[in-house]
């Protein structure tokens, strides 16, 4: 189905795979669409389906950014074409960032320039404490435009400053310290940091945690404070009637597993 990404689900876990190893996975106006493509699928899959999703790279390294080869032909664009292009690039973020479903960034070997945004994009982000991080695009004449929303987020302002104005490399360890990922570790224990989260997204009420996402993300982004005190009051009240909050709660008063726990 797709050129440049793999996609398969597993015990209600969706995989997404970038898959150009070759030349690290960096990413191209096909991968961006097939990435869009995918998340817009992926958004209109129901709970009995899939309950959390996995980004990662194959081969050596998450991703190296964009494509050499893509670079050049940008060069040439028009204007129009060159916005068009971007905000491909955009959507593509933020296709992965408005996710209804937990989304968790996987990242081994190396993530530059707007690989950044990939994983910036992810709820939550399990790296190598080993893996190359860069925000890289200064060096090369251009900023990290599309990818700012997601980083900055991530990372704050004068910490944004930091790593967009002076494009340095650093380290999965200091990519922790900096708040670009949740957890940079070794091998072994960041699978039992993955195995953990998992686990407790899997315990957590499916319509619940999207719900609260998507609580977290009109907060943050769409609302003033006026605005959020009744759609947050109408939230509750309607999560409270629904059969997963009935079942939740009743769960929780008579000691027993709710039914989405297997």
């Amino acid at each position: 189905m797709y050129n440049t990404i793999e996609f398969k689900i597993e015990n209600q876990i969706a995989y997404v795979y970038l898959n150009r190893p070759e030349i690290h996975n960096a990413f191209n106006e096909v991968m961006i669409s097939e990435l869009i493509h995918c998340f817009d699928e992926v958004d209109k899959m129901d709970y009995t389906k899939i309950r959390l999703l996995i980004l990662e790279g194959r081969g050596p390294s998450f991703c190296a950014g964009a494509d050499l080869k893509w670079m050049k032909s940008v060069v040439n664009y028009s204007h129009e074409q060159n916005f068009q292009e971007s905000f491909k690039l955009s959507q593509c973020f933020n296709a992965i960032y408005a996710c209804k479903f937990p989304t968790i960034a996987l990242v081994h070997g190396a993530a530059i320039g707007g690989a950044n945004g990939l994983l910036a994009a992810c709820d939550f982000v399990l790296a190598d404490k080993k893996a190359v991080f860069s925000l890289s695009e200064v060096k090369i004449g251009i900023v990290p435009a599309c990818i700012s929303p997601y980083v900055m987020k991530r990372v704050g302002e004068f910490k944004s400053k930091e790593l967009m104005l002076t494009g340095i490399r650093f380290s999965g360890k200091e990519a922790e310290k900096y708040g670009l990922v949740n957890w940079a570790l070794g091998d072994k224990k960041r699978q039992v940091k993955l195995d953990e989260l998992i686990h407790n997204l899997l315990t957590s009420g499916p319509i619940a945690v999207s719900q609260c996402k998507q609580l977290i993300y009109d907060i943050s982004n769409r609302l003033s404070h006026e605005e959020a005190m009744t759609y947050t009051a109408k939230m509750i009240a309607d999560l409270r009637k629904s059969d997963e909050g009935q079942e939740g709660m009743n769960s929780f008063l008579e000691k027993r597993k709710p039914n989405w726990v297997k």
